[in-house]
């Protein structure tokens, strides 16, 4: 299949004066060319991952560069065969990402040591060191490094709590930590040295460009990387793949997600088609009986056919509906 569409993935910390007026002039010029994706501006930099045909990427690229504030810029660049993205959003937030700390962290005063791909492996092949995921958990269940550590959060402001409540195991440890592209560890790595952390790196360019490096080829990653687009997963590992995602409903192997059917849930399952048909798409029986089931919205479902379902699996709907 043709790869003639690239995605941008890119992030850079740098403080931006009237962040607002830009984020609305950058918007303007991203339709103007039809680029495709979701950037984030804010008063300490900018976030993105963006799609489309060479030319429209590489007039981002050179846009991009021209400002003497983003004239280093890092993009990681993907090949793919479909656009990421189908509309174009620059949204204005105080935050590029938000930690949840009173006193937020500077990354330009404050962060972890850079470590390239190769200190990297070495890294988590160092039975001393304890490496971390940054990032939420259904993030890491799709795919992680062998052996790291899986925090319990389902939002990134949530994790200085959880590791607080787990800092005895630890803070006389060298920690290392790694997210998708590097902005998130950014700060979180600045956070663990202010906590009183010793030794503490990052994966610079996080997993996107580990992946890429000829050096490891990805290796001693396992499963796949969730990426925030159309495609939400990407292949790290090039020397072999390991799938480490479990089907919600039967625990097996598996690496495609969905959220649950039930519009006021909406968590994030790893689940076959087969069950996604079996169960209604819902992640709970009070999902699969939602009166709002998207599945069954979806697929025309009468009630007789969702009755007839629900007994498959030993359920029934609630008297009241």
């Amino acid at each position: 299949m043709t790869k003639n569409i690239r995605v941008l993935l890119y992030y850079k910390y740098v403080p931006i004066e009237n962040a607002e007026e830009f984020a609305a002039n950058h918007l303007k010029f991203c339709k103007s060319i039809g680029l495709k994706g979701r950037i984030l501006v804010s008063d300490e930099g900018i976030n993105g991952t963006v799609s489309g045909d060479y030319e429209t990427t590489q007039k981002y690229i050179d846009y991009v560069h021209e400002d003497e504030r983003f004239a280093d810029l890092w993009f990681k660049i993907d090949d793919e065969s479909q656009n990421a993205f189908e509309k174009m959003f620059v949204r204005y937030k105080p935050e590029l990402v938000h930690l949840g700390l009173e006193d937020d962290v500077n990354p330009l005063e404050l962060t972890g040591a850079y470590l390239t791909p190769t200190e990297f492996r070495e890294a988590i092949l160092d039975e001393n060191t304890v490496v971390i995921d940054a990032r939420n958990d259904y993030e890491y269940d799709l795919g992680h490094f062998r052996g790291a550590v899986r925090p319990d959060i389902k939002a990134f402001r949530e994790l200085p709590q959880w590791i607080r409540d787990h800092k005895d195991e630890f803070i006389e440890k060298r920690v290392v930590t790694y997210c998708t592209g590097g902005v998130r560890c950014e700060k979180f790595s600045g956070w663990l040295v202010r906590e009183g952390f010793k030794d503490v790196g990052q994966l610079h360019g996080g997993i996107a460009t580990y992946g890429k490096d000829p050096e490891v080829q990805g290796d001693l990653w396992d499963g796949q990387m969730y990426v925030f687009d159309n495609r939400i997963a990407v292949p790290i590992n090039h020397k072999e793949h390991v799938i480490v995602g479990r089907d919600w409903f039967d625990g097996t192997p598996c690496e495609r997600y969905i959220n649950c059917s039930n519009p006021e849930c909406n968590r994030q399952i790893l689940t076959s088609e087969e069950n996604e048909a079996k169960y209604l798409g819902g992640c709970s029986h009070e999902c699969r009986v939602h009166p709002r089931n998207r599945y069954v919205e979806k697929h025309g479902l009468s009630h007789d056919q969702v009755v007839a379902q629900l007994a498959l699996i030993g359920e029934e709907l609630p008297v009241e509906v």
